[in-house]
């Protein structure tokens, strides 16, 4: 049933609402008997589905085929339908300017069309989760690129707030990261990057093998996310980020999940951090500074340790992780540092 073209852009605002590509078909010139009219839209889907009036059994086809050409090039082109004659150009010559297509219709009617199609493609999706300056950073970065970009805290992101096309960096810095990562990881992105060290990275991909995740995505998984520039600031850490989603995407490589990381049979720390467990000796020490405030002097700095698995240094309070072996209290950034440290406890035992 003909669509009017009010109601062609409105299918087509749902389309691009719903991050879909297609292409629309405008008749910007006919010559009568064709059974088209001036400004006549249709809207074609990427599977080749025509919604609308573009013209007969003779125009359909070739604007459908034209369409699907124009959507995987990104590229506009003016469709000449008709003799070559009617247009004033001459074939023989090759006088036919770029970005135009002459097809000759094969129909009886002595109609003639010229139809300008052109690409809707999706912008990037960037979805960013942390509240640092750098996620900051990046996400304007991605605005000011065009792109639509979500900063979602950590403890706010599910994997509805992604799909198949976005491009995830999780940039939460320690807070959580097992769980946004986890979550991150069952939206099976086009891109999934993680903001922090080698080690960091092993030790989270670590975690969440073992509870089953996905190992295909965690395979694909950026650690750390973006281009190496050796040591930088956080701006220049977003900035970085940006441009290897901009490389990857110019590539077309950012279409599904990017397969460059290698498949780990399991991801491991880089080298064994437990000796075997001597009695009263500690496993691995802790570093702690805390004191109580004096009248007159600097108040005394919150207590800390050192996460034995990662070397991160980690806040001591009613919520800490920890762990006890030989009489020592162990205190870990995550869920992932614990549970190795405890593995390789009983390893030893």
């Amino acid at each position: 049933m003909p669509m009017d073209s009010w109601g062609i852009m409105q299918q087509a605002a749902e389309l691009a609402r719903r991050g879909e590509p297609f292409a629309l078909a405008t008749v910007v010139w006919r010559q009568a008997p064709s059974s088209s009219q001036q400004g006549a839209r249709a809207l074609i889907t990427v599977d080749g589905e025509l919604h609308g009036w573009i013209g007969g059994a003779c125009a359909e086809p070739t604007v459908v085929r034209a369409a699907g050409e124009v959507i995987r090039d990104g590229s506009a082109r003016l469709l000449l339908l008709g003799d070559p004659e009617q247009f004033g150009y001459q074939t023989e010559s090759g006088d036919i300017p770029e970005g135009m297509t002459f097809v000759p219709i094969a129909c009886q009617s002595e109609g003639a069309l010229e139809v300008y199609i052109e690409p809707v493609l999706p912008v990037p999706h960037l979805v960013v989760v942390g509240t640092s300056p750098m996620a900051t950073t990046l996400a304007e970065l991605g605005r000011a690129l065009g792109w639509q970009a979500d900063l979602i805290a950590g403890q706010d992101f599910t994997a509805a707030d992604a799909s198949s096309r976005s491009l995830v960096v999780v940039a939460t810095q320690g807070h959580d990261d097992e769980g946004v990562l986890e979550r991150a990881v069952a939206a099976r992105p086009a891109y999934l990057g993680l903001v922090g060290s080698h080690k960091r990275g092993d030790a989270v991909l670590g975690y969440l093998s073992d509870r089953g995740a996905d190992r295909d995505v965690l395979a694909r998984v950026r650690v750390p996310a973006g281009l190496d520039l050796g040591p930088t600031g956080h701006r220049e850490i977003a900035v970085a980020i940006l441009a290897e989603l901009v490389q990857l995407r110019a590539a077309g490589r950012t279409a599904g999940p990017v397969p460059e990381k290698p498949v780990l049979e399991k991801p491991v720390l880089e080298k064994p951090v437990l000796e075997k467990p001597v009695l009263g000796t500690p496993v691995l020490g802790t570093t702690a500074s805390a004191g109580p405030a004096v009248a007159g002097r600097t108040p005394a700095r919150p207590a800390t340790a050192t996460d034995p698995m990662c070397g991160m240094t980690v806040a001591i309070g009613a919520g800490s992780r920890t762990s006890r072996a030989n009489g020592e209290t162990y205190y870990f950034c995550s869920a992932g540092c614990q549970q190795t440290f405890e593995k390789r406890l009983l390893t030893h035992e």
